[in-house]
């Protein structure tokens, strides 16, 4: 598939841009040639649509809604970190579910236990990877010792995440969300002061997301989509050399043991204020999880084997 013409969609979505990113960085690193187009920025699809590609890539249903709608005959790739079956990946998804049925038409799914349900003809598991050519330890000091970066959408997050900044006063802590995440969370929390004191904007970007975690000591998750999987902040932050504390996620062994994880509140509480103290453990765990994810998390390996996936399974149906 080397020299191939991808078509990218770049999705509205904040995660599912920076997912797409490292797609692209990965078909550009396999020497492919790729034409983006760009959901929120782009008005000119039309134009774009009138090259012929060999096949059109992108996150969740994007690709496909394109493609179904426009009639186009070149593969469809599509990556999902969203649960497919739900909103979350698309508002039309029932619309488009019963096309993931065609030969040329594949999905790569992130969660494990998730794709072990579903028996689409071309489906496959496949967590997250990123370009480590971007998510690289940049040298830098750190300015803050927690990171935490995603929505604080219900009760359950918002009060966490106010318990954590009340149990750790003498800490900098840093959140990044959207606008009107931060809004929605101002309203709701008991201390919106110290929400705003924490909020640091949102990232919609590769170069900006990698500079956010190179500025932190810690990053802490909260993962909240699919059963065994972990997202794709904790392939960003190994791949800058950070300490990332996970909930417990089945996905947690591919990093071979090596990644602290936290039960509950008092345990995240706990590791957090270990790692900080204990700064020969923290790069001991920061180099384990980065060997392990450049080895096997990598933009480059990762989309190789989609396009490998694509030449064996295309030259079986011809």
């Amino acid at each position: 598939m080397k020299n191939k013409k991808i078509l990218a969609i770049l999705p509205v979505s904040i995660g599912g841009r920076l997912t797409t990113s490292s797609l692209i960085d990965g078909f550009r690193q396999n020497g492919c040639k790729v034409t983006v187009y760009d959901e929120l920025k782009d008005s000119n699809l039309n134009e774009v649509l009138e090259k012929k590609y060999d096949a059109i890539a992108g996150y969740d249903f994007s690709p496909l809604k394109i493609k179904v709608d426009n009639k186009l005959c070149c593969p469809s790739i599509n990556y999902f970190s969203d649960d497919i079956r739900s909103k979350a990946s698309g508002p039309e998804w029932e619309k488009y579910l019963p096309y993931l049925e065609d030969d040329d038409n594949y999905v790569f799914y992130w969660d494990k236990v998730l794709t072990d349900y579903e028996n689409f003809k071309n489906i496959y598991y496949l967590p997250h990877f990123v370009n480590f050519d971007i998510y690289k330890d940049m040298g830098i000091e750190p300015k803050f010792d927690v990171m935490f970066a995603g929505r604080l959408d219900t009760d359950y997050r918002l009060s966490f995440f106010e318990e954590l900044i009340l149990k750790l006063p003498e800490l900098k802590i840093a959140w990044y969300a959207i606008d009107r995440h931060y809004e929605d969370a101002l309203k709701r929390a008991q201390f919106p002061e110290l929400i705003d004191l924490c909020y640091q904007g949102f990232i919609d970007n590769e170069e900006d997301m990698a500079k956010a975690i190179n500025n932190t000591k810690i990053v802490f998750n909260m993962n909240s989509q699919g059963i065994s999987s972990l997202n794709y902040r904790t392939f960003q932050t190994v791949a800058c050399k950070r300490l990332m504390i996970s909930d417990y996620r089945d996905e947690l062994a591919l990093f071979e043991g090596h990644m602290p994880f936290y039960e509950d509140f008092s345990d995240l509480i706990f590791k957090i204020e270990s790692y900080l103290e204990d700064k020969e453990a923290y790069k001991r765990v920061v180099e384990e999880c980065y060997r392990i994810a450049h080895q096997s998390h990598n933009s480059k390996d990762c989309t190789r084997y989609i396009l490998k996936t694509l030449s064996r399974t295309l030259s079986r149906v011809s």
